[in-house]
């Protein structure tokens, strides 16, 4: 396993190379000059097209722009590999000080849903697998179904409407002050950091445990028609073991994988959640990077989901080992 874990990581070197100088290259590409935005304009300099000038260039020398594509390239990786992400354009200070706390609350946002909608997906598809024709496998058929084709956005808005406006039980968007630590504490803190973190927790759930629900169940029904399963009941074993013990770890086999994908993938849909909530994440910032063009935030952003990406395809072929001994990865 540890073996296997370590070529594997061998083997993405070449991948983020790639990838890096994808990203790289189309962000040079896009419409706009980065050294403009960076570049301390005194107004009077507007006036004097020399000074004007002069600032421009000593400004592009400083960010390493006046150099060409391919060595800004190798000065980009080895700062990166420095851990120095460059220096945000539209907040005016270094990228790893912008995006530190909101890599934070993503993570403990998606981490959170995803568990949640896992737990909840395993319990609804194995009881749906077991009825499977009967009432309770039809509604949360139908349920499954409304939660997998609606857009994120919308059952954003739904819950802001319901949860937020009418019942008034969770606030609508933003996060809590830390101006209340000095008022009433941390534990007030929490509770209210608490709150905040509910309807967008809510949002990813919906969307992730709608699709995952049904790849349980479907798992599920084809690990049940199979002849050991038929096999344990003929022995006199109890239905929950047969269930559980023998059904269940053998539909996890397909389940693992859309779990994986579904990590990396919430990621994605977060950054629409963040913005629809006005959650301090990183999907949020990545978004404001877009649009006032901070390449530096962009670029690092977008690495950080292609490592989220590749870590997810790691974690999906170790744990097709822990769920099938069958599978030899060495």
């Amino acid at each position: 396993m540890i073996k296997y874990l370590i070529k594997r990581l061998i083997a993405l070197i070449p991948v983020i190379f790639v990838i890096s100088v994808i990203l790289f290259g189309m962000l040079h590409a896009m419409p706009g000059d980065p050294v403009l935005a960076m570049m301390p304009i005194d107004p009077n300099s507007r006036q004097d097209p020399a000074e004007y000038k002069r600032i421009y260039d000593m400004t592009a020398a400083e960010m390493g722009y006046d150099k060409p594509i391919p060595e800004q390239y190798v000065r980009w990786v080895i700062k990166t590999a420095k851990g120095d992400f460059g220096y945000s354009s539209q907040y005016k200070k270094p990228v790893v000080q912008v995006v530190a706390q909101p890599i934070k609350n993503s993570l403990i946002l998606n981490i959170g849903s995803t568990v949640i909608a896992f737990i909840v997906s395993i319990i609804i598809g194995i009881k749906s697998a077991v009825r499977q024709g009967k009432l309770y496998d039809r509604v949360w058929q139908v349920l499954s179904m409304v939660g997998y084709s609606l857009p994120t956005f919308f059952i954003a808005m739904i819950l802001i409407f319901i949860f937020a406006q009418k019942l008034r039980l969770f606030p609508s968007g933003g996060m809590p002050s830390s101006i209340i630590i000095q008022d009433k504490g941390m534990l007030e803190y929490y509770i209210q950091w608490a709150r905040h973190l509910v309807l967008p927790t809510v949002t990813l759930t919906i969307g992730s445990f709608a699709s995952t629900s049904r790849y349980v169940r479907n798992a599920m029904i084809e690990a049940l028609s199979q002849d050991y399963i038929r096999t344990a009941r003929s022995k006199g074993l109890s239905e929950t073991k047969v269930v559980y013990t023998h059904a269940f770890k053998n539909a996890l086999i397909p389940v693992v994988t859309v779990v994986a994908w579904g990590i990396a993938g919430m990621f994605g849909g977060a950054a629409i959640t963040e913005q629809m909530f006005a959650y301090n994440g990183i999907g949020r910032y990545l978004i404001q990077g877009v649009i006032n063009r901070d390449f530096s935030l962009v670029l690092t952003m977008n690495m950080f989901y292609t490592l989220i990406s590749l870590s997810a395809n790691v974690f999906m072929d170790l744990g097709y080992a822990l769920v099938d001994p069958r599978i030899r990865l060495e």
